[in-house]
């Protein structure tokens, strides 16, 4: 060995002994060492969850783990990979190409030739476009690698049907209070201390938290970095130190629909209060208060309808006080349509005798309406019959004629059936009243 051969190998301890000497944060010094220590995903890594029984036939298929951040899926991933000796390989769909997957799959290979299995952990795996997620399906097939996709955003809508197909979703849930205390519990045992939080701050930034396993080591840690000799943070303090973390939610994910289908089923539901928090929760994430609008005039039709007809007249002027006033006073106008669509009668006869309609018309197919309410504007129309017979309306009786506007071909058909509530009422007695004087007249 040359002289130079022995400085390099101490310099090289001494760079592993400083990396192990570095400060770690919070969340990194408290990862789970076994499957055992993760905590909140009982559902899977308890005594019956599907993992605890794939890994008791020593067996491991390919999986895709769906949740949002901070739940450990690429923990579980890792440990995973040690419970059943598989080489761990990791790669992020952010920052992949094609290049890296061959580059993966290749040595999976040579892995292979040597007895040796490679459990392949692809980090956002639904940033992989359609393309590049079909080059998986030959290596997990032949059993080169096992894939263990991770993704925050609904696999159904994202992943290839093919690629599904092949393997397992496995749905991580946010952390819940319990288990956010569990880790903050583990973390005042490595720490050597309490956190300096009275109880209502705790709860507070158990909240903060918001599901996260992550984020609330992370804050954690900026409580002790914050607080001086002594100090314990009441939850008004607690907030101004740490700013409160912001809501997870992306506008074009699945917390944004899930938020929206929230606020919109309980507008259907006729709770005020159920909506007005969805519609809060939105508003605080930085939602677009005109998608909101939108989507409350869509409610006013869909979900009410003529039962109050004034809840279309009041989303619009809704959507018209926020263009005017902006933030944050024109949300209260949004606010108020919300209230008023929970609180008013509900109908969707309107929704529904239109797509009713809809279906009519395509089935139907190009059908001419009867000639007598056809306009005759030329000697050769009046001849084929066109106006022959017409009665006009304001001229009868009531005002009402009672003919049949319907093609002859389809026949008379009903597509609005208006429920016996709220404005409806009204319209449902003249239906009546109509359908008896057309048989009346009929008859005659």
């Amino acid at each position: 060995m040359s002289p130079k051969q022995p400085r390099e190998a101490a310099n090289l301890f001494a760079a592993a002994g400083m990396e192990q000497d570095a400060p770690h944060p919070l969340p990194d010094r408290l990862r789970p060492r076994s499957l055992a220590d993760v905590v909140g995903q009982d559902h899977i890594l308890g005594p019956d969850g599907a993992l605890t029984r794939m890994l008791e036939t020593r067996t491991l298929g390919s999986l895709v783990f769906w949740g949002p951040p901070g739940t450990g899926k690429t923990t579980v991933a890792r440990l995973l990979a040690d419970a059943t000796e598989l080489h761990f390989e990791q790669i992020s769909a952010v920052f992949s190409g094609v290049a890296d997957l061959k580059k993966a799959f290749d040595a999976a290979r040579a892995r292979r030739e040597t007895g040796k299995g490679t459990l392949l952990f692809v980090d956002e795996v639904h940033r992989f476009n359609r393309a590049q997620q079909d080059s998986f399906l030959p290596v997990m097939e032949d059993g080169t690698v096992v894939l263990v996709g991770a993704t925050t955003e609904n696999p159904s809508f994202e992943l290839n049907a093919a690629l599904l197909s092949r393997a397992r979703v496995l749905v991580f849930h946010s952390l819940d209070a319990a288990a956010v205390e569990k880790l903050f519990a583990n973390a005042e045992k490595v720490e050597g201390r309490k956190l300096p939080l009275d109880a209502e701050a705790r709860a507070a930034l158990v909240r903060m938290a918001d599901g996260d396993g992550r984020a609330s080591l992370t804050l954690a840690e900026e409580v002790w970095r914050a607080a001086r000799k002594g100090e314990v943070f009441n939850a008004e303090q607690l907030q101004e130190i740490l700013q409160r973390r912001a809501p997870i939610y992306d506008k074009s994910a699945d917390g944004h629909y899930n938020l929206i289908s929230a606020l919109h089923k309980s507008v259907r539901g006729s709770d005020p209060d159920a909506a007005l928090y969805y519609l809060a929760r939105m508003f605080d994430a930085g939602e677009d208060p005109l998608f909101l609008a939108r989507r409350v005039v869509r409610m006013a039709v869909e979900d009410i309808g003529l039962a109050d007809p004034q809840a279309l007249v009041i989303c619009n002027a809704a959507k018209d006080t926020y263009d005017f006033l902006g933030s944050p006073e024109g949300e209260l106008a949004i606010a108020q349509a919300v209230i008023y669509l929970a609180t008013a009668p509900k109908s969707n006869a309107a929704y529904t005798a239109f797509g009713a309609a809809m279906q009519a018309a395509k089935q139907g197919g190009s059908l001419l309406p009867p000639k007598h309410i056809l306009n005759s504007p030329t000697k050769l129309m009046k001849s084929e019959g066109y106006g022959s017979g017409y009665r006009y309306d304001h001229d009868m009786p009531d005002a009402f004629s009672g003919q049949d506007y319907f093609p002859e071909a389809l026949g008379r058909q009903t597509f609005y059936d208006p429920p016996d509530r709220g404005f409806e009422r009204e319209i449902r007695k003249r239906l009546d009243y109509w359908a008896r004087l057309r048989k009346e007249r009929a008859g005659k």
